[in-house]
């Protein structure tokens, strides 16, 4: 039974976030819990909420057939960043300049499946 969660306009850049998604794919969702609870990447947090709110989703996906999930049998199917819209801010230079800040953002996707599915 698939399910999935997707946390949009994350403020992190996709490319940082991208370092910890690439731990987490394929692994039973216990270890990927596991791996986000001891990285020391601070995008280890949202990506966690993503991935409990994809377990939840499969939980109620799964009452609402009549049928009852272990979260044991979950494993982390997909899981992928996306660029999210970027925000235009401007710092003041010397000499009456101005530097563009980019401040970047993205959207995560996780997708859980059961083993047996």
């Amino acid at each position: 039974m698939e399910a999935r969660a997707k946390a949009r306009s994350v403020g992190m850049s996709a490319r940082k976030v991208r370092l910890v998604v690439d731990q987490i794919r394929g692994m039973s969702v216990n270890e990927a819990y596991a791996i986000l609870q001891y990285s020391k990447k601070r995008a280890a947090e949202p990506v966690g909420k993503t991935l409990r709110s994809a377990v939840a989703n499969a939980q109620v996906k799964s009452q609402d057939e009549g049928e009852m999930i272990d979260i044991d049998d979950l494993f982390v199917r997909e899981a992928y960043v996306d660029e999210g819209p970027t925000l235009s801010r401007w710092r003041a230079r010397a000499q009456g300049r101005a530097s563009p800040i980019r401040k970047r953002t993205s959207h995560i996707t996780v997708v859980v499946d059961s083993k047996d599915a």
